[in-house]
């Protein structure tokens, strides 16, 4: 068949690219790779953390002031009247007291260095990853759960700089104050040692459970919040239809397992802090009765066993921390896999294997299969094709069919997993994602705005666009009469996902969002379907013109667009049924010719002053 669109009836299969991930291995290694990325962010605050745990040295020297000068106190002034000797140990605890102030707030200070660089360092890897990451990989998963990630930095910022870091740093030093009792009291140094044991295994068993409670709550948590994220995004499809009756169950349903989850984990918890603080009690009880007897003995003076009374405070006081936060590290731990789970995904290719210039806009696919998932039918399947560069190519088929795959996988937003895409001759997969977004102008079916203003949104993705580039661009894609006419022009602030334009509206923006930076491609998904006839008509002159130095792909069900498309490609499950001139091909599929849109008396100029006069481009 002579025609520009040429069915290739062998494909080439390409060359499978590296992938960063390909050597992580299931197991131990994957779990290794999981939490390297908490290494490369701690390896570099090491020397911040030096000067917390030295600093943390000297405020816990300082803590054992108090114990002595109770002992002092106790032995030596209230026996002996030494009221000198009270002074003088007062104004000293009175410096000791300035001094741990100092050395607390340096601390503190210390530690909000490391959250900042931990949030500034971990939140922009994170947003980094995220841009990087396919498309595919990104529909994964709900939107409650990358929303969640932002949380696990959080998390992971709060671990290492906050309370839980000190817990850490103050632990080790709980030797100190063994040592101190041993030799103040020994018979009491002997008790605490039969008692910490016991405190070690009910934190080692107070991990495990938490653990196991952890990982149940986080499962109907993320069951909850999914729900929640599609009843946003759906609220105008529930107020419409009034879903709230329907809704409510589900919502119950999924709180109430949440809720459950909560006050199990909850009640564990708590189990576990009140028998550290009843042991605490009777550590307390059993050091004082000891005490009490080797006093009475004469082997042990009334001051050390007050003293030992609250170096044990300070020895039991970390391992009661200990027992209770366990649901901290618990969820800093998750947090940290998560997120390790995310940085060690495959990414897009960052750099251009060749620097193939602006193409001409030559499209090819050879022999390509697409599937959404390994074990599912593809949804294309070996398909070959060829479009010449200029014109427009329609795409039809029926719902289902595999349009708009293909216009994401021409696009490069979906990986084929087999055969290839061309651009020119080259590869598509030999470039980077901006690079095909720079050449290839995409509108899909979701036409999605952000917050901010016209401009604004024309603008997206090319930064630099001037006034010039964004007029052009509207006046193609027949927006710029209606812009114009807005108070605010050009600077008109669009609301959340363009809530205050119409569909129409934001259809003709994002197609000159696509053609601002004058790709020599558009793939086009249905982008008449919002449009009434007469812009509709208005858009096809539009692409007749676009299309002498475009290469146009559309898909579409549109008489009108059909009608002044120069070939057209028919999918049907996947596969290719005919391809070639539209005058041949819409005769087989329809019967007879599309009509051709009737001629429509432009619209007067506008007499209102130039954009860039009324502030807006």
């Amino acid at each position: 068949m002579s025609c520009p669109v040429t069915i290739f009836k062998h494909g080439r299969m390409h060359p499978t690219l590296p992938d960063k991930s390909s050597d992580a291995e299931s197991g131990p290694a994957q779990a290794a790779l999981r939490h390297e990325w908490v290494a490369e962010i701690v390896r570099p605050l090491k020397p911040i953390f030096l000067e917390v745990i030295a600093v943390s040295l000297f405020v816990n020297i300082l803590a054992l002031c108090a114990p002595i000068f109770t002992l002092q106190v106790y032995d030596r002034v209230v026996f002996s009247g030494g009221l000198t000797t009270l002074q003088g140990l007062v104004i000293g605890m009175i410096l000791v007291a300035a001094f741990d102030f100092v050395l607390r707030q340096v601390r503190a200070r210390i530690l909000q260095t490391v959250a900042l660089r931990v949030d500034v360092v971990v939140g922009t890897r994170l947003f980094e990853k995220l841009m990087a990451l396919p498309l595919r990989t990104l529909e994964t998963k709900p939107a409650a759960f990358w929303q969640l990630l932002f949380r696990d930095v959080e998390v992971v910022r709060n671990t290492l700089s906050g309370a839980s870091a000190v817990l850490v740093a103050d632990l080790p030093f709980a030797l100190l104050f063994l040592v101190l009792i041993f030799i103040l009291a020994t018979p009491l140094g002997f008790v605490l040692l039969v008692v910490m044991p016991i405190f070690g295994f009910l934190a080692w068993y107070s991990a495990r459970a938490q653990q196991k409670a952890a990982k149940r709550e986080k499962r109907t948590l993320s069951g909850r919040d999914t729900l929640i994220s599609e009843m946003i995004q759906g609220r105008s499809t529930i107020k419409a239809l009034a879903l709230d009756d329907r809704m409510r169950p589900l919502w119950e349903e999924r709180t109430a397992a949440s809720i459950e989850e909560a006050i199990m984990r909850g009640t564990k918890n708590d189990t576990h802090v009140n028998l550290s603080a009843s042991l605490t009690m009777m550590t307390n009880v059993t050091l004082t009765t000891v005490g009490a007897l080797f006093i009475v003995a004469h082997e042990m003076t009334m001051g050390a066993l007050i003293a030992s009374n609250m170096l044990m405070g300070r020895l039991l006081g970390p391992l009661n921390q200990l027992v209770g936060s366990w649901k901290t590290y618990l969820g800093f731990r998750q947090s940290v896999e998560r997120l390790g789970d995310i940085f060690i995904a495959p990414e897009e290719l960052k750099e251009s294997r060749i620097d193939l210039g602006r193409p001409k806009g030559e499209l090819g696919c050879e022999g390509l299969t697409f599937r959404y998932a390994k074990d599912a039918a593809p949804t294309l399947d070996s398909v070959n094709m060829k479009v010449s560069p200029g014109g427009i190519t329609a795409v039809v088929g029926p719902n289902g069919s595999g349009k708009t795959t293909l216009l994401k996988v021409l696009m490069g937003l979906y990986p084929c997993d087999s055969g290839r895409v061309t651009l020119d001759g080259a590869d598509i997969a030999q470039f980077t994602r901006r690079e095909l977004a720079t050449w290839m102008g995409y509108v899909p079916q979701e036409c999605v705005l952000f917050s901010g203003s016209i401009r604004d949104n024309i603008a997206q993705g090319t930064a630099d666009a001037s006034d010039e580039q964004i007029l052009r661009a509207s006046r193609q894609a027949g927006v710029h009469p209606f812009i114009i006419d807005l108070p605010d022009g050009y600077g008109t602030l669009v609301g959340e996902g363009g809530g205050i334009l119409s569909g129409g509206q934001r259809q003709r923006l994002v197609l000159a969002r696509a053609l601002v930076g004058d790709p020599p491609v558009l793939l086009l998904d249905e982008p008449s379907s919002n449009l009434d006839r007469r812009a509709e008509e208005d858009l096809a002159r539009n692409l007749i013109e676009l299309a002498k130095d475009h290469t146009i792909v559309m898909v579409t069900h549109s008489p009108v667009l059909l009608s002044v498309s120069n070939r057209v490609v028919a999918l049907d499950k996947g596969h290719i049924l005919a391809a070639g001139p539209s005058s041949e091909i819409l005769p087989r599929l329809f019967g007879r010719p599309a009509a051709a849109p009737q001629p429509q008396t432009p619209p007067p100029a506008p007499t209102t002053p130039t954009p860039t006069a009324r502030g807006a481009a």
